[in-house]
């Protein structure tokens, strides 16, 4: 009686749990924090480290910083959803090893992300509470140690990243082929070319953008071609009626050899 129950509920005995489609959203969120944060850092923060700290008196340019900072941790909140969805989308053609890169790299990009943004952030915190600008050797290292995390490391693993999403994209074939080329050109473009300039990390987030487009429009047509593959199998429908019949006859069975036996004994 319990396992009938759970088959006529909503959510069936044995049914994998399946991520909505409509959650790729997050990537887009991911996309367009990560790019108007990156954006204000950019356009806010002085280029040259020889610059000073004379731009932390600017109180405009201080709030800009600080809301991009602010905008990190809702970013990588909305990319590890995306990274559920896109797992989800794989499905059971995921390949362990591939899946494994794909979630260590996300997950250290996120995490170097994170860190990069609160060491920022304590220097902004600091020059908003004091009367006195932190030294330049303070800003200095601050700087030095953001911009490591940042371009060096976080952008390289959003190219590992790029690339084991675009292997496993290719093989199980759940993204447009465009995709795939330009995910490539991404991940070269993130391992060389961001020491040469610092927009190249908007590429990724853009790369993302397209990728969440693509899974949220093909979403609707794989649900309801896999709705169209359940019902055109005659096999599964007859395994779900035979299943019932078997259950009953069961016991019927049970009941009559006992009967013979009384009956032999007797």
């Amino acid at each position: 009686m319990v396992e009938g129950a759970l088959s006529e509920g909503p959510l069936r005995a044995g049914s994998p749990l399946r991520t909505p489609r409509a959650a790729s959203v997050a990537g887009i969120i991911f996309s367009v924090l990560m790019i108007v944060a990156l954006v204000l850092l950019r356009i806010s923060a002085p280029d040259h480290p020889g610059a000073g700290g004379q731009w932390l008196t600017d109180s405009g340019r201080r709030a800009a910083v600080a809301v991009a900072l602010n905008l990190v941790p809702f970013a990588g909140i909305a990319f590890l959803w995306f990274i559920g969805v896109l797992r989800d989308r794989i499905g059971e053609r995921e390949d362990r090893f591939f899946a494994t890169v794909f979630l260590g790299s996300g997950l250290l990009f996120v995490a170097m992300m994170f860190v990069a943004a609160a060491v920022a952030g304590a220097v902004i915190a600091a020059a908003a509470v004091s009367s006195e600008l932190p030294g330049a050797s303070t800003l200095a290292l601050s700087r030095n140690i953001t911009n490591s995390l940042l371009n060096v490391y976080a952008m390289r693993m959003a190219a590992v990243f790029t690339l084991t999403t675009v292997t496993i994209a290719r093989r199980t074939q759940i993204v447009s082929r465009w995709l795939t080329i330009a995910g490539i050109v991404c991940a070269v473009a993130l391992l060389i070319g961001i020491g040469i300039s610092p927009w190249v990390e908007l590429l990724f987030p853009a790369w993302i953008l397209a990728l969440s487009l693509d899974v949220l429009v093909a979403g609707p047509r794989a649900s309801s071609a896999e709705r169209l593959a359940g019902t055109s199998n005659p096999s599964r429908l007859l395994a779900r009626g035979s299943q019932p019949a078997s259950a009953a006859t069961a016991p019927d069975g049970c009941d009559r050899g006992t009967r013979r036996q009384d009956g032999h004994r007797a």
